[in-house]
Formats: structure tokens, sequence, C-alpha cells
């Protein structure tokens, strides 16, 4: 691989990184970079997830140091979403993306319209709402449905489950992100560890990225931290609508 293209797959998984730390969904600017210099396409999934998986740890232990986890969801989900994200890795070959994309787009648009017209949302936590029902819920959903989604297609699973943590449990956005962090460990290990068997991983490279990868989770981390649930929900919005315009795009290009 020419040494451009290299060095162009170093900076996306720098800022994959940062994307993910702060609200997930860098797998937007990292995958699409590895699929610019024409891996296949299940080869880049897994040299993504090598790299990301670096990268989501790094930003889950960052989190962890200030308190901000919910382990009675994170760490259960993160266990049933190794299992559940291996499932939709190993489907992923035989199901398209096209089936999946529109489904993706919708929801997309409607949690960019819920989490604008709702400008309170995950500014604070709603502790009325965590209910021992909501709980199981949320680690369902997460450990789960978010966790088959991220084996078999990816972009925008940190998003997902910083939503799911936010509406189901009322967790402000920052508490969400953090526990999003540990369930992302969870599929991308999952994921990853299927990917390895069928021996579509590029190991070299995807160290690599998961060295710029990390950098940058670092930063995010900080930087959702210091500046709190206000930045991270400018955030979240913007990368949101660039999921629906990159979606949109490989829909109908």
């Amino acid at each position: 691989m020419p040494l451009e293209q290299v060095l162009v797959l170093l900076t996306a998984a720098a800022a994959a990184g940062w994307v993910d730390a702060v609200v997930g969904g860098g797998g937007l600017l990292q995958l699409p970079a590895i699929l610019m210099t024409g891996m296949p396409t299940v080869e880049a999934m897994a040299t993504n997830k090598l790299s990301s998986v670096f990268g989501t740890t790094s930003a889950a232990v960052a989190y962890a140091r200030s308190s901000k986890l919910d382990r009675e969801v994170a760490i259960p989900g993160a266990a049933m979403a190794v299992v559940s994200a291996g499932l939709g890795a190993w489907a992923a070959a035989s199901i398209s993306a096209d089936v999946l994309r529109p489904a993706v787009m919708v929801v997309l648009l409607a949690v960019a319209a819920f989490v604008t017209l709702r400008p309170s949302m995950g500014a604070l936590p709603e502790p009325r709402l965590r209910t021992r029902a909501r709980v199981v819920a949320a680690v369902a959903t997460a450990g789960i449905g978010i966790a088959f989604y991220d084996g078999i297609m990816g972009p925008g699973t940190g998003t997902f489950l910083i939503i799911a943590f936010t509406t189901i449990l009322g967790l402000d956005f920052v508490s969400a992100s953090a526990s999003a962090k540990i369930i992302n460990i969870g599929t991308n290990v999952g994921a990853l560890a299927v990917f390895a068997v069928e021996g579509h991983v590029q190991w070299l490279l995807g160290l690599l990225m998961a060295v710029c990868n990390i950098a940058g989770a670092q930063v995010g981390a900080r930087m959702a931290l210091k500046r709190g649930a206000a930045f991270v929900r400018i955030v979240l919005l913007c990368v949101v609508v660039a999921m629906v315009i990159r979606l949109g795009w490989q829909q109908f290009a």
C-alpha cells in the first residue's frame, strides 16, 4: 500500500477515535477511508474493528476514571454484546447492507428530530425513569439488538447506544457515552473474533491505525468529560446528520 494511503488511514483513525469517544460513529470516517484503498468490504470491516476496539477501550478507561459508567447496565450488556455482535458478523456475508441502509437512515432521522425537539434531553440525569424493567430493557436493547446490528453493518452503533441509554434510563449524555463504550468493546471483540477466525483482518494495518485511534479517543474522552452534556449533544447531532448524508449517498449514488 502506498505511503500516502497509509497516512490518510492513520489520520482517519485519529479522527474516528475522537468521534467515537465523544458520541460514537467513528466508523463513518474510518471505514470509508479503508474502503477507498480498494480493500474488500469484509476485510475493511474487520480491520476497522481491530483499530476501533483499541480506541474504544482507551476511551472507556478514561471515562471509568471519572466514575461515569453505569456498571449495572454496561457490564452485562457488554457480555451479551460479544455473542450478539459475533452472530451479526457471521451473518454479514449473507445479508446485504442495501437492505439495512434505508431502515438505518429512517432511525437516524428520527433520532435527529427527537434530540432537536427535546433540548433538555440528556442535559441532566432523570433518575425517576430508572426501574428494574427499564434496566433489563436497556441491557437487552444494547447487548442484543444494537450489538447484532454492529456485527452486520456498524455505522452509528455508539450513537444508537447513547440514545438508548438516555431515553430508556434517563442518563445524561456524558454518562450514556461512557456506558456505551463498554458495550462497544463487547461488540468490537465479538465481531473481530469472527472476522479473525475467517481470516479477514489486515493485522499490521489495523494495529498501526489502532495507535492513532487511541490518541484520538483520549482527546475526545477528555473533551467530553470537561465540556459536559451540551457539548456531547452538539457533536451527536452533527454525527447523526453526517451519517444520514453518507448513507443516503451510498443508497442513491
